[in-house]
Parts: structure tokens; sequence; C-alpha cells
């Protein structure tokens, strides 16, 4: 791939040497790594979707050291066909199905080559204005088709910043919401600070309460239940806060969700927000997956009461073919990030600072350096459109609608949870089971047959992934087993969908032959 430059004896260096940065060479090395990429995607579903490899396979295959000598790219590529390829779980097939899509485009892939490509480091305005700049409009742009309130833009005193994920936007809001309550309180009486989620909340939360210092016993888990379609009921976290008012605690920041893992259920925003509202809880909404869909119209009022909210935030990288990675936060009052996260050493110091008319990334996140990923979404914005966007995402919703009249046209099967977007969650039923048994179903004997379910499902799980042929995931709601078939991968179309369907039935038709309970 090209040497470094050697010394020579008088300490020069000699300068017949291939630069890695020679322009001719990267011209026809990067013609070589497009080609291998687009034969990848040309054959992809050649591969099984879930790599079949086991654990500590790669160190076997691979040299102990480092090569002393320089090898030539297209025995590197040689490597990754042989050894690369067949550890990989191909997140980009259309049989891919699993959690939740981290979908690529044309326009993802190369806007990620630009930044890649020209490597700046954008921390602050100076250290590349077009970085920051971009940033900052096409986080309106997004805002705007999202149809976010105007005080959550730059345009209304908000504004936005794209983060690594959401584990990184949760942990900045939930720092500037610790200071900005300990600055009225005393930092003193951080212990007594209460956390609040659902039992359907992403994890992340409860790790960055951790980060930041709240005390374990006080990240709250309201439960919630399937005739609420496991969204959080407002009532319960008003007695929530109301017992940790009365204990001496102090409520303060409250994670609603839109598209939970587990099942994409919807948090009621607007009734979450008044009850925080009333006792100054921080609210931020965690639309990661779900988020997308709503710069679609008819999908729009599933963040209804976002106004009330503090800080929303969705991942560009799920389903919105941006790439990994690319979450995007606003939040109503930029000076809380600013206040918590800002530094200001000598060298850092410049006149744009100073003039305060310029936006510094660096106190909007946890690290100081940071990627210029505004211009891979500035890509996929300008390459495809609002209105291609919208009918992408639809198409996708379409193809779960089409999976759920396939489980519904046979009675084995059962839809556990209301499909609010692209994410079908199903299982075979107990009832199912009973019947190959020869048993009655009773009520009963209602636990020994959600056991038995259970084991089933998670055994049909096994061996359609063994498959190769597809690859979904599960979840666990109320003691209920059930398969999660997310429909979002760029590349999936009806066929696939189609095909799904036939490796689900047959692998239930066989198991149920072979093995009858």
């Amino acid at each position: 791939m090209g040497s470094l430059a050697s010394m020579n004896e008088d300490g020069s260096c000699s300068t017949n040497i291939v630069n890695p940065l020679d322009p001719e060479e990267f011209r026809k090395q990067g013609h070589m790594i497009i080609d291998f990429l687009a034969d990848y995607y040309q054959n992809i579903e050649k591969y099984p979707v879930l790599s079949q490899v086991e654990p500590g396979y790669l160190r076997k295959l691979l040299p102990m050291s480092a090569p002393y000598i320089a090898e030539p790219v297209e025995a590197i590529l040689q490597d990754v066909q042989k050894h690369i390829i067949p550890g990989i779980t191909h997140w980009q097939s259309p049989n891919y199905f699993a959690y939740f899509p981290s979908s690529g485009s044309i326009a993802g892939f190369l806007g990620e080559v630009l930044s890649t490509g020209f490597n700046v480091v954008g921390f602050n305005w100076i250290s590349s204005p077009a970085a920051t700049e971009l940033e900052s409009i096409v986080m309106d742009w997004l805002g705007q088709m999202l149809e976010l309130p105007q005080s959550f833009l730059f345009s209304g005193n908000g504004g936005g910043v794209i983060q690594g994920t959401t584990c990184e936007a949760m942990l900045c809001t939930l720092t500037a919401a610790r200071d900005q309550m300990l600055s009225k309180i005393g930092r003193e009486n951080i212990g007594k600070l209460v956390v609040y989620g659902s039992d359907q909340t992403h994890s992340a939360v409860a790790k960055a309460a951790k980060i930041v210092g709240i005390d374990p016993k006080n990240f709250r888990v309201i439960k919630t239940n399937k005739s609420a379609s496991f969204g959080l009921s407002p009532e319960s976290l008003r007695i929530a806060i109301t017992t940790d008012v009365k204990a001496g605690l102090i409520p303060l920041y409250l994670c609603a969700t839109v598209g939970t893992t587990s099942t994409t259920a919807v948090d009621p925003l607007g009734p979450l927000c008044d009850v925080a509202k009333e006792y100054g809880v921080w609210v931020h909404v965690d639309a990661a997956y779900a988020g997308s869909a709503c710069i679609c119209p008819e999908f729009r009022h599933f963040i209804n009461g976002v106004e009330g909210a503090n800080s929303f935030s969705i991942n560009a990288h799920k389903w919105f073919f941006t790439t990994l990675d690319c979450c995007c936060l606003w939040v109503k009052d930029p000076s809380t990030l600013i206040k918590s996260l800002s530094t200001n050493p000598e060298y850092l110091k410049n006149k744009a600072t100073d003039s305060k008319k310029v936006v510094d990334y660096k106190d909007w996140q946890i690290t100081l350096s940071r990627r210029f990923r505004a211009m891979k979404l500035w890509l996929v914005l300008r390459s495809y459109g609002v209105a291609n966007l919208r009918n992408f995402l639809r198409c996708h919703v379409k193809m779960a609608k089409r999976f759920e009249v396939l489980l519904a046209s046979d009675n084995r099967f059962e839809v556990v949870v209301p499909r609010y977007f692209a994410t079908v969650c199903f299982r075979v039923l107990p009832s199912a089971l009973c019947k190959i048994r020869n048993e009655p179903c009773g009520e009963a004997d209602h636990h020994v047959h959600q056991k038995h379910a259970n084991e089933f499902n998670r055994k049909l799980l096994e061996s359609i992934n063994a498959s190769g042929h597809i690859y979904m995931s599960h979840a666990q709601v109320e003691g209920i087993y059930m398969i999660r078939f997310a429909i979002g991968a760029t590349l999936t179309e009806d066929k696939h969908v189609i095909k799904a369907w036939e490796v689900v039935r047959e692998m239930v038709d066989t198991m149920l032959k072979l093995n009858p309970q």
C-alpha cells in the first residue's frame, strides 16, 4: 500500500519511496476498494446473514505479528474476502431483520468517504468552519422535516448537534440536567437526585446515570403492561415522583421513548411532559429508531407533545440511510450543555470563539475531537430529498404490514404487540403446541403452556438464524418470548419478506413434526 519514507545515513528522508498520500496511488487503490465493495453488495445474498464462525476463529488465521515489509493492497483484499467476510454478520443484507436496521446508502457511504478523506478534527469553529456550519444547517434542515418546534432549532435559540450514538446523547443531556439542578440545590445533594424510565427504556439511560454519579438506588424503572401497549403511564410516573418527593428525594430526569427497543412501544409524550413540568424534571425523548419515520406526515403524531421536552434525539444511522455513527440531538437550551461540557484551555482560545458568534461543538459533547459527520447526512438529504426518503420509509412499513398479513393467515402465530412502524413482534402460540400434543390448553395450566411456548419459540429462532437464510432477534415482555422481525435494510424488497415467511413457516412445520413437544 506504499511505504513510509526511509531515513538516509545523513538523516534526510528518501524521496523515491511511495508517499502514504500519493494522489495517483490513492486513486488506484480507491478504485479497487470501491470495486470490491460493489462486488460485495452484488453478491451479498450468497453469504449467511448471521456469521457462522466460532469465537477466536480469526487469531488462528492471521499472523502473530504485523508485517515488517509493506504488503500490496491486492493481497490485503484477498484476506478480507477469505478471512474477514466470513466473520461479518451482514447488516446490509436484504435478509437482515434483527435488532434495528443500520441502513446504508450510496450517499451515506460516499459522504463517509469525503469525511474520512478530509480527515478534519472539528472540535471548534476555527478548526474547520465548514464542518461546524454544515452541521448546524443540516440539523435545522432535519429538525424542520420532523416539524420540531422552533425552540429546538438554531433559528429559535435552540440547536442541534451530531453525537456518535444515543448513549452519548443521553449522557450529555443527563450531565446537563444534573449540573443545572445541583447549581440550585448544592453539589453535596447529588445523592438525592432521581432518574426515571420505564421497564422498556433503553439500558443506556441506567448506564449514563451511573456515569454521572446518580445513586443506583435512585434509578426508577416504572413497570409497563401489555394492556397499554407497553407505553409509560403518566399516572405511574406521577406516583413514582410523588413517592420520591415525600421521601426527600429530588426528581431530575425522565427518558421517554418513541419506538422502544423490545416492542417499538410509544410513550405518550404530552401527558408525560405535563407531569414532569410540575416537578421541574428534564425530559429527554429517545426516538432513536422510530424518529426517522416521523418525517412522514402520517407518523408525525407519534412525537406530538415533544414541545414539552428539553431534548430530543434520533439515530440517522438506524433507519435514515446515513451509516453508523450519526445520532442527531436537539436541545432547547444549548447553554445547559455548554455549561456542563465546555473547556477553554489557552491553546484553544481564538477570536472567533471570543466573539460569541460561532458554535464550538466541543462544548456540546463528551469528547474534544469530533468527526465531520454532517457531511454524510448532508449528502443523504441532498441525494434523495424529502420525497424519496419518505417513500423509502413507507415501503418498509408496507412490507411489515405484508408480513403481518402472512402471519394472520396461519392460526399458529400471534402478533404479540401492535405494530406501529416496520417491526413485527410475533410468536408461535401456546394453543398451537397444545393442539399438536392433543392436550387441552386451559387457563389452569397457563404458566406451563407459556413456558413450553417460550422454549419452542427460542429454539425456533435459533434454528432460523443457524440456517443462514435470514437473521432475526428476540425480546421478552411480561414473560412472553417473542421473535422480532425488523424491516429496514436498504436492499430489502417484498420478495425477501415472502422468503422470510417461508423460512419461518417451514421451520415451524419441521420442528412440530420432529418434536411435537
